[in-house]
């Protein structure tokens, strides 16, 4: 709507209802009463300062939280919560640290005493860990096994033993790797009573955040740790990314490639039962992957960086 053929007494009155209406507060009745024209011609005159350009409407941002990218896309895609922070002029770690801080943050929010937190490995998931100070009491759960990568030091065990100690609740904790060397392996460390009771902690979880990797090279530490084989096979199941060892094709839905058998993990029931999902993510290239696991109700929540948040807008359009 353009303000061309319009006159100066239309703009001027269109003007003064927008400033009225936005700046001083005032209801489209109470304007109809005090200029003496029908609500609707209010409503109408609203509209046309908004769609012409005369009224501006801006969201700035709070501090670290760009607010403007968070409202858009927690309603492009239905989530729970968004969270997306600046990390433009930072290095990979710092963004983590940052990306940490925020995801500790929300939690703070909305998490009580009730609540059951689920923590899997993962690098991003070891950074934020640190963070989780001022948080109730609650209890934590190891989701899966861990992985070892170089420059990382922290196993699962020593992510939930430390979030639990910032929160002062309870630890759900067992050995075992994420990835075993073969199938017999991880079956067999399945069936152990103290995987298997850790595992089954998994049902009493109501807050998880976690990792989300791409089905490609340097996106994924599953990926990266498959052989050549499993990722082919991973594709013709149609996998295009992961979490917490789970992998998930382009709709969202769950699916158990080969791979999926030398893996210790939480079940997929257990996975899609729980309330709330943080993913935590940054840059553009799992845009596509996240896209999906939150299309298949993975994932209701995330804690982004511009980057990505502007990939998953732009794919959301």
């Amino acid at each position: 709507m353009t303000r061309e053929g319009r006159g100066p007494a239309e703009l001027v009155l269109a003007a003064t209802v927008a400033r009225r209406h936005y700046l001083q507060g005032r209801s489209k009745v109470e304007i109809a009463d005090e200029l003496n024209v029908s609500r609707f011609k209010v409503a109408r005159l609203l509209d046309f300062a908004r769609d012409s350009g005369m009224v501006r409407i801006e969201i700035v941002a709070d501090g670290e939280v760009d607010l403007d990218r968070s409202a858009r896309l927690q309603e492009a895609y239905s989530l729970r919560h968004s969270v997306v922070v600046d990390g433009a002029a930072l290095d990979p770690h710092a963004l983590a640290v940052h990306l940490g801080d925020a995801t500790a943050r929300l939690l703070r929010e909305v998490l009580t005493r009730d609540d059951v937190l689920g923590l899997p490995w993962a690098r991003t998931i070891d950074i934020m860990s640190h963070a989780l100070t001022g948080l109730p009491p609650v209890d934590v759960v190891q989701m899966t096994g861990a992985m070892e990568i170089p420059g990382v030091d922290s196993s699962a065990v020593d992510i939930v033993r430390r979030a639990a100690r910032l929160t002062g609740g309870s630890s759900s904790i067992f050995h075992a790797p994420l990835m075993t060397d073969d199938v017999v392996t991880a079956s067999t460390l399945r069936r152990d009573g103290k995987v298997a009771r850790g595992l089954a902690e998994a049902r009493r979880i109501t807050h998880a955040v976690m990792g989300i990797g791409a089905w490609a090279d340097g996106l994924s530490t599953v990926y990266d740790a498959a052989t050549p084989a499993e990722r082919r096979e991973a594709l013709e199941f149609g996998v295009v990314g992961e979490t917490g060892g789970r992998c998930f094709d382009a709709e969202g839905r769950l699916v158990d490639p080969p791979l999926a058998d030398r893996i210790v993990t939480i079940g997929a029931d257990e996975l899609r039962a729980i309330p709330e999902v943080i993913g935590v993510v940054s840059g553009r290239p799992k845009a596509a992957a996240v896209a999906a696991a939150v299309r298949g109700g993975l994932v209701n929540a995330l804690v982004v960086d511009t980057e990505h948040a502007d990939a998953l807008l732009d794919l959301a359009d």
